[in-house]
Order: C-alpha cells, then structure tokens, then sequence
C-alpha cells in the first residue's frame, strides 16, 4: 500500500485531494497548520499531522512523523487579489514565504529519502496564472511562477535518483476558499484608482463558465503520482486546459 503526504488538507484542493487517495486505498497523511479530523472521513488509513510549511520545526517534526512517504504534494498556499501599488512587501513577502521558500523547504526535507530509496513521486500545486497573465494577482503569479521554475528543473535534478518531479496548475475554482483565506491580508488592496477596473474584473471572473473544481485537481494529481513517465506538466480544469492549449 502506497502513501501519500499533502499540506494544506484544510479545504480545497488538498481536502478533495485526500478524500479522493482514501477512497482508492492509499495511506493519506494529511497535513494543516490547525489538524481537524472533522474535515475527513475517519480512516485506518488516514493519519493527520499538524504542519506549519514557513517553519523549519514544524517541517522536521513533521517529516520524522510521516516516515517514508511515496509521493508528497505541496499544495498549501495563499493568495492575494489587489493592485500592486496597494499591496504593502511584507504581504508579498507572506505569499512567497508560504507558498514559494514553504514550498521549496517542504520538498528540500523530503528530497533526501527520496533519493536514498531511489523511488517516490513529488507534486507541486501552481496555478493558472502561470499559463497566462491574469490582472490583481501579480504578487501570488510571480511566487507560483517561481514554484514552476523550480520544480522544472528539481525534475532534472532528481531524474538520475528515478524521483519523479510534477507540476499541477489548476485554473479559476470558485468553489476554494482563496479569497476568504486572503482574510486581513488582502484589505485596502484596491484603491480608488483601480476601484472602477477591479469591480470589472471580478465581474467577469463570475460569469465564467469554464472553471476548476476541486476534483478536476485531484484527478489530476491522481495521475501525476501514477504516471510513469518523464511528463511535467498537469493543467486541471477546463480553463486550464484551454489555456495550456493556447485557447
């Protein structure tokens, strides 16, 4: 029996994608800054571990409580809407430090056992925003898109290892909670001047009707962990996929 370790199982993309390993039979180690066995389905196989992805103790605790892991996903992340004349650094520098450096320290943990076993799968969740240039979000864009830097050449790197690196990137999901988790953080980030622009923005993001759901991108990263191939990249989503497609 495989297992498989992601952060961020709060909601989302990483709850549906627990739920969906679960049903298939995999052992789930689900992570979240705050553990809430509530949001699962109650599992032999499902363990629940606290983790803090911007905190080195958190991390190291974290990893000698998983043991060996055949696949990690690195899922959790924030994110921001707003100008970016509004939005002070050290909000940008919060959007980096969880999902960029949490990214790359969660992975750098990780990395070793992977290696030694010579075996193990990791996926890394980005976004659209990566596939195309979307406007308010440029501060969340630019540490995804370093995310997909990263991993595209971390795959290089542990390809001799026959450590499989990926890359999810899942289009618009109305259903996430991204903006209600922006909380406080995303306050006063639309100014007057970008009021008017912002208010059409939104607009059009509520009247689309090509969107991600949740299990769009489990079924995606469904496929990443099990494909045995070299292929980086996953979009997830019908908007993604047109994107990724040149639509």
């Amino acid at each position: 029996m495989k297992t498989i370790m992601i952060t961020g199982t709060s909601s989302g993309y990483g709850l549906e994608t627990a739920r969906h390993f679960l049903e298939r039979g995999w052992r789930v180690i689900a992570t979240m800054r705050t553990p809430r066995q509530d949001v699962l389905p109650r599992s032999e196989q499902l363990r629940v571990l606290a983790l803090d992805v911007t905190d080195a103790r958190s991390i190291a605790a974290a990893v000698d409580a998983a043991g060996p892991v055949d696949v990690l996903v690195n899922n959790a992340g924030i994110g921001a809407f707003g100008a970016f004349e509004a939005t002070p650094m050290q909000t940008t520098r919060e959007i980096f430090e969880t999902n960029t450096f949490g990214t790359m320290a969660v992975t750098q943990a990780f990395v070793p056992g992977f290696r030694q076993r010579r075996s193990g799968v990791i996926v890394n969740v980005t976004s659209s925003a990566t596939l195309a240039a979307f406007p308010l979000v440029a501060p969340y864009t630019a540490s995804k898109t370093a995310v997909q830097g990263f991993t595209a050449s971390l795959a290089l790197e542990l390809r001799p290892f026959n450590v499989r690196v990926r890359l999810i990137e899942p289009g618009y999901g109305p259903e996430t909670r991204f903006t209600e988790n922006g909380g406080a953080r995303m306050q006063g980030l639309i100014t007057e001047p970008y009021a008017a622009y912002a208010q059409d923005v939104f607009a059009q993001f509520a009247q689309a009707t090509s969107v991600t759901h949740a299990s769009d991108v489990a079924d995606a990263v469904w496929q990443a962990a099990n494909d045995t191939s070299q292929r980086l990249h996953y979009p997830a989503g019908a908007d993604a996929l047109a994107l990724a497609a040149g639509g």
